[in-house]
Order: C-alpha cells, then sequence, then structure tokens
C-alpha cells in the first residue's frame, strides 16, 4: 500500500489552537496532497501562514452550509478536515460532506490524555465509533497482537502552551477581526470575555498553583478516606452534546447530595476542577452551598485543577459526567461512576451502582477487560504528542499524516492489519 496524497484535497476547518493545523497541511502537501484551509475569524487567520490556500469565510451562518458544499464542488475537495465535531459549523459541514461522499477526520484531545491525541473518521466523543464496540470486539481484534502498556502519565506536558495559544487567539478575534463581522462564537460567552479569562488564568497561575497546594496538602494530609469527583468544564461539548446535565451546579447538587446519603461518615468528597477552569462559573461557591444544604461541608473540599495522579493514588472511588480523566481512574483499577455518554462507558469497568449506593460499597473495575480496552485504544485512535507545545506536535506528525493517508480508518486498519505500527509514548514537554 502506498502512502501518497495524489488524487486528494484536504479542507481544513477549525483546529486548536495555534499552528498545528498549518503544519499538517504543509506535511500533507508534501505527500503531494492539496490542501485549503477555511478561516472563520481573525484567530483562524492569524495561525495559518500562507495566504494562496486560505479562504476567508464572510458569509453568515444561515449561508453556511450551501457555501461549503460550493467549495467542496469547485476544489474537488475528497477529505474534510477539523476538530471537534460539535460545533455549528462543523456540524453542518460533516452532515453535508456525507451526503457528498467526502471523507471525515476528526482531531480531539486524547482519550487517554495527557500525551495522546484522538484521531477518528466520521465523529469523536459520543459520535464515536467505539460508542458501538463491546470489548469483546476489542478483544478479538487484538488477537496476535501484543503491546507494552506506557503508565498513565501524572501531569499534561503542554498547559502553559495551551493557554498561551488560546489566549492569543481570542486577542486576535477581540481585537483584530475587522472583515470577519459575521462572526459568532460556538460558546455562549463573548469573544471579549474569553480573551479576559485567558489573560486572567495565564497572570494568576502562580497563585492559583500555591492555593491548589495548600488545598491538597490538606487532603493528603488528613488522614480521611475520600472520593474523588472528577469536574468539567461547562462550556465543554462532551458535557453540553454528551451528559444528562446543562449546568455544573446540576452535577454537583447531584454529586453531593449522593454523597451526603451514601457515603460513611467518616468519608470525604474531593471535587477536582479541570486544569482549565477559568471562574466563568462560581465552583467555590456552589459548592460550598449545596454542600451547607446537605450538612456536609466539614467533609467537603475543592481543589482548583493541577495534577490528578496524586490524588488518584490515594483515593477510594471517582465520579464524573463523562470527563477523560476517568480513563487514569480506571487504569489504577478504582470504582468509576459516570452519567453521560463516554468512549468508556462499558458495563465492565463502569458502576451501574445508584449514586448513594456507589458511595457506600463501590464495585470495583474489571481490570483486565479494560486494560485490553486501553490496549485496543493505544493501537488505534490513539496518537503520541499533542497539539500544542513544538515537541507535542512534532511527535504527533510523525504518525498521524500517514494514518490520514490510509485507505482503511484507523479502526479498520488493525482488524485488516493495515495500521502503521505504534510509537512507543516518549514524555512530550
Amino acid at each position: 500500500m502506498t502512502l501518497s496524497g495524489k488524487d486528494k484535497t484536504f479542507l481544513f476547518l477549525q483546529g486548536p489552537h495555534g499552528p498545528f493545523f498549518y503544519r499538517l497541511g504543509k506535511m500533507l502537501t508534501a505527500a503531494g496532497a492539496d490542501i485549503w484551509r477555511v478561516g472563520f475569524n481573525k484567530g483562524d487567520d492569524a495561525f495559518w501562514f500562507s495566504n494562496k490556500t486560505y479562504i476567508p469565510y464572510l458569509g453568515s451562518h444561515d449561508e453556511w452550509e450551501d457555501q461549503f458544499a460550493q467549495m467542496v464542488t469547485e476544489k474537488s475537495i475528497t477529505d474534510l478536515v477539523l476538530y471537534g465535531d460539535t460545533r455549528p459549523i462543523h456540524a453542518q459541514a460533516i452532515e453535508r460532506a456525507r451526503t457528498m461522499g467526502v471523507r471525515i477526520h476528526v482531531f480531539e484531545e486524547g482519550y487517554l490524555r495527557p500525551y495522546w491525541v484522538s484521531y477518528e473518521r466520521g465523529g469523536s466523543n459520543g459520535h464515536s465509533r467505539l460508542m458501538d464496540m463491546s470489548v469483546g470486539d476489542m478483544r478479538t481484534a487484538l488477537e496476535g497482537l501484543d503491546l507494552d502498556l506506557p503508565d498513565a502519565p501524572a501531569r499534561w506536558g503542554d498547559m502553559r502552551q495551551h493557554v498561551f495559544y488560546g489566549m492569543a487567539y481570542h486577542y486576535f478575534v477581540f481585537l483584530r477581526n475587522g472583515k470577519y463581522r459575521n462572526f459568532r462564537p460556538h460558546r455562549a460567552q463573548s469573544v471579549t470575555k474569553e480573551f479576559r479569562l485567558y489573560l486572567k488564568r495565564l497572570v494568576t497561575m502562580p497563585f492559583t498553583a500555591m492555593e491548589r497546594g495548600l488545598a491538597t496538602f490538606r487532603i493528603k494530609h488528613g488522614g480521611f478516606p475520600y472520593h474523588l469527583a472528577l469536574l468539567q468544564l461547562e462550556h465543554d461539548a462532551s458535557f453540553q452534546m454528551h451528559s444528562p446535565f446543562t449546568t455544573m451546579t446540576d452535577f454537583l447538587e447531584l454529586t453531593i447530595e449522593g454523597f451526603a446519603k451514601g457515603a460513611p461518615t467518616h468519608h470525604h468528597l474531593v471535587l477536582k476542577a479541570h486544569p482549565l477552569e477559568d471562574g466563568r462559573v462560581p465552583l467555590r461557591h456552589e459548592i460550598k452551598r449545596i454542600a451547607k444544604n446537605s450538612g456536609v461541608s466539614d467533609r467537603v473540599h475543592y481543589v482548583r485543577g493541577g495534577k490528578l495522579a496524586g490524588l488518584l493514588n490515594t483515593a477510594r472511588s471517582a465520579v464524573t459526567v463523562n470527563s477523560t480523566a476517568a480513563q487514569q481512574v480506571l487504569w489504577r483499577g478504582l470504582p468509576l461512576k459516570v452519567f453521560g455518554d463516554a468512549v468508556y462507558n462499558k458495563p465492565e469497568f463502569v458502576s451501574t451502582q445508584s449514586l448513594p449506593e456507589f458511595f457506600t460499597t463501590p464495585t470495583r473495575p474489571d481490570s483486565r477487560a479494560y486494560r485490553d480496552y486501553r490496549h485496543y485504544l493505544l493501537e488505534t485512535s490513539q496518537i503520541p504528542g499533542g497539539f500544542y507545545s513544538s515537541r507535542g506536535r512534532r511527535q504527533l506528525l510523525r504518525q498521524v499524516v500517514d494514518m490520514m493517508l490510509a485507505a482503511d480508518d484507523p479502526y479498520d486498519a488493525l482488524v485488516a492489519g493495515t495500521a502503521t505500527p505504534r510509537q512507543q509514548l516518549h514524555v512530550v514537554t
């Protein structure tokens, strides 16, 4: 099988903040493919360093689907590349692309993050093919393969770069958007507010780290058993599109009340914020209010982001909506309760107990089943590397371009025996 971009034309829509999509496009060009990029605001424009292949979209949202179809026809597009599949402009493009026979490449943050990126075709998260696969299906596909699985990393290697590129992107949209008068962000928050939140987070990171360190110290040296609740960003697509909740407060109320009803009275609950939590939701205030109303104020703790491994190593169990961080919970063999659609929500290793019952006597996962599941992901859709640091991008590009040029998607390629060899993980910083 020859990996070539000949006769392929890739159309890029919105990508992760920063230059990853541009670097990816350059390598596809080196492989013989033609590429185009559609930009919807100055932030998209700023990180695509080629005017010859850049198409500014200046129309309205209502015109987008028809304009997209026209681009596909005029440019002879064979492949669509995007980051996430739920924002409106992406969802519309995917729907039309399917009717026109265009192959769809979806990037996302890694299901096994940190240090991995997800690459799938057709959809991700709740739209992933993994949703319809059983552990038995995965074991069948793995027959004859063996992989020395790496330990779950303890930290996300490019957090500062992630925050920096997010701030830079929103700076361009906030102050330089000029001709993109019809642009509407896919999140409810205004671009001005997004930029200010990113800037505030970047400036206050040292102070947040000090506060987090004190909270973590108290928990680790408290001498009490505790359960961990993994919080997510309220505006995140997985939370909004693939869960039964509309606000994080809904999840907090369910979790804290379930803990108050079911957990032994000497147990505590630790609520850990997402590493990118920026204060747009008053989590601390809501947690204090709900804990007081539930009569457990002295047993509930809040930790602002940071490393997960240290807290997991001494936790009794974990609860989440559908956070990818739950993969680290399962890797350690800890009981896990989830409420939303997630690619790891399999009966072999996710509890089906009611929440009070779970906090009373949580059932442990089938660790062998989870190991096989993890092995399957590492052989298919999980690629070492990252979007935001230069070393992470280099490592990611070493493998993902070949996967995009291959005839089979990552899951079919494993069964067909055409999958590219997996790279062993090296720490990316």
